[in-house]
């Protein structure tokens, strides 16, 4: 089974921040299935089960932790080790709207992700990181990551890349493999 993790912190004051990317795409993956993602009674994560397309009993499972960031790890144990994980987040070394799409590999510095690849006891599933850009100066890490990009090109360009994440999560779900999806979707962003 596919599962697809979209990182970020629960609650509306970090709706929609820079740290929450992974939450909008897998969101917005939903939508593109039509299907809305809901938190089932005793879990700490909020899911849509979807299928892909003409599938009869293949299923995929489009995940939100609600553990915030660093321990989003903390929900693996409700999935099998030997699922297909792919786990969407960003990422401070990507321009913002850069879009990077690959297998495996280290966290890059991302607390949800090496908590997940800690949990999980491996990282070799795949990982597409959406391009937040780095602070300005004088900016604190957190104050940025926490903070929602103003209107203008870099948030036109972030919100792109959060829409074609959504896009290539429902064409690995529904059979890409992660070449074409690197072909289709890598791409830099704006500094």
């Amino acid at each position: 089974m596919i599962i697809v993790l979209g990182l970020g912190n629960p609650g509306s004051k970090y709706e929609h921040t820079r740290h929450n990317v992974g939450f909008d795409a897998v969101q917005q993956a939903a939508a593109l299935f039509q299907g809305r993602l809901k938190k089932r009674c005793f879990r700490l994560y909020r899911q849509a089960i979807v299928r892909p397309e003409g599938s009869g009993a293949n299923k995929a499972v489009l995940v939100q932790p609600l553990t915030y960031m660093n321990a989003s790890g903390n929900i693996m144990g409700s999935f099998s080790p030997d699922d297909d994980f792919v786990v969407v987040c960003d990422n401070m070394d990507l321009a913002a709207g850069g879009l990077r799409i690959r297998k495996g590999g280290g966290s890059s510095g991302q607390k949800g992700l090496a908590s997940i690849a800690e949990h999980l006891g491996r990282s070799d599933f795949i990982r597409i990181y959406i391009g937040i850009g780095r602070p300005a100066p004088g900016t604190e890490v957190v104050d940025h990551v926490i903070g929602i990009e103003p209107e203008g090109e870099k948030k036109q360009a972030i919100d792109k890349a959060i829409e074609d994440a959504a896009k290539a999560i429902v064409k690995y779900i529904n059979g890409a493999s992660v070449e074409e999806l690197q072909l289709e979707f890598n791409r830099k962003g704006i500094l």
